[in-house]
């Protein structure tokens, strides 16, 4: 049994932060587990209260974790502040992280900021460069090269540009563009492009898919996938299972997807 270890905000909706990451671990076949930096109080219509962890209590988590049951792959989603930041480099540092993915949870799909100045740079300066792959969606490539992303070129503007600051693969993804057909996600190792395209599919029920995205493709590494076949994977997987929950209605606002693709599981 292959394990990966989230490092990420609570959602009480249940559609996003750890609760999408370890619905996604299960999902795809590997034992998750959770080190929390932040309790939110949300919802398919937003975010009401934020209450953020200390630090020291976040590098408690993961230490007993890695001091028991050990991590095949790490993935980073919400972590914050500057502090939480420093504390998670600092033991992906400690403990040798090969398989680290990182989504830059910066920038919400309003366009809104989630990470004050400082920590933007804390995450720039420490954890990118420890990054096997990094999935920033186009508003926080924007935010981390400075460049206007509008166009494929656009993107793989922006991940060459993101390469430059230490990640050693790069996925831009392009869900929130304005192509009404498709859904392009580009991937750079520092040598070539790789391109993964979905359909678009119509639908508000898309509440976590950054977060589901991020961890499906820390799960596939950990089970020995190269990147570019755990990033085709986890888009593949992504479409599904929003696919899957355009039949529901969860909420008044952006719902969840299923991450278990309208499967139950059979008992003997």
């Amino acid at each position: 049994m292959k394990k990966a270890l989230t490092i990420a905000g609570s959602d009480s909706g249940g559609g996003a932060g750890i609760q999408a990451d370890l619905k996604t671990f299960a999902a795809r076949g590997v034992y998750g587990m959770s080190a929390l930096t932040a309790i939110t109080a949300q919802n398919t219509v937003g975010v009401q209260g934020v209450f953020e962890l200390p630090a020291s209590f976040v590098a408690q988590q993961i230490d007993s974790v890695m001091a028991d049951i050990g991590a095949d792959a790490w993935k980073t989603g919400m972590l914050s502040n500057a502090e939480i930041i420093q504390v998670v480099a600092d033991r992906a540092r400690k403990y040798q992280v090969e398989r680290l993915v990182v989504d830059p949870v910066m920038v919400a799909k309003s366009g809104d900021p989630l990470l004050r100045l400082e920590a933007r740079e804390a995450l720039i300066r420490e954890l990118l460069p420890q990054a096997y792959v990094v999935t920033p969606n186009h508003h926080e490539a924007q935010v981390l090269t400075g460049l206007e992303i509008h166009t494929l070129d656009d993107m793989r503007r922006a991940a060459q540009a993101i390469y430059q600051l230490g990640a050693r693969h790069v996925v831009v993804k392009g869900g929130h563009l304005s192509n009404p057909e498709a859904a392009i996600d580009v991937l750079y190792d520092g040598r070539s492009f790789h391109e993964f395209t979905a359909p678009r599919l119509e639908t508000p029920h898309t509440h976590g898919t950054g977060c589901t995205f991020g961890s499906a493709i820390a799960a596939e590494l950990a089970k020995g996938h190269s990147v570019q076949e755990a990033v085709q994977i986890a888009k593949a997987y992504v479409t599904a299972a929003i696919r899957a929950a355009m039949g529901w209605q969860i909420g008044h606002g952006h719902g969840p997807l299923d991450h278990f693709l309208g499967q139950v599981i059979a008992l003997p």
